[in-house]
């Protein structure tokens, strides 16, 4: 069973996001702010993060920087998440470090097949 961590301090959406995820089969872990989500990426080594990228504490985008440029999270793929469907929003999570991005609202069916071809690769 794969693990992911979802990063959302939105309850609504984390909520949601959780109960979709683990009704296919997924075991969920949660953080509320970017540094919680390093820290827990960290200690709980998941197959796949989901970052939103407006987090307090530390942002999405600096949350993902520092995940991939540790020696012992890289490997992780990070999928960021976003509201805000903004020209260069792509180019921009791809350049903090994320493998793929979506944009909210989530096309879950999209999102499911994207972290099914980010784990298996």
């Amino acid at each position: 069973m794969a693990k992911i961590l979802v990063v959302e301090d939105n309850e609504i959406n984390r909520d949601m996001m959780v109960r979709r995820l683990e009704r296919r089969g997924y075991l969920i872990v949660t953080a509320l702010d970017g540094q919680q989500g390093i820290d827990l990426t960290r200690s709980e080594k998941p197959d796949l993060v989901l970052m939103d990228m407006s987090l307090p504490i530390l942002d999405g985008w600096e949350a993902t920087r520092r995940i991939k440029n540790d020696p012992n999270m890289k490997e992780i793929p990070v999928v960021g998440l976003t509201a805000h469907a903004m020209v260069g929003d792509r180019e921009k999570a791809l350049k903090a470090g994320c493998d793929d991005y979506a944009t909210k609202p989530v096309e879950f069916e999209k999102l499911i097949e994207l972290i099914n071809r980010l784990i298996a690769a």
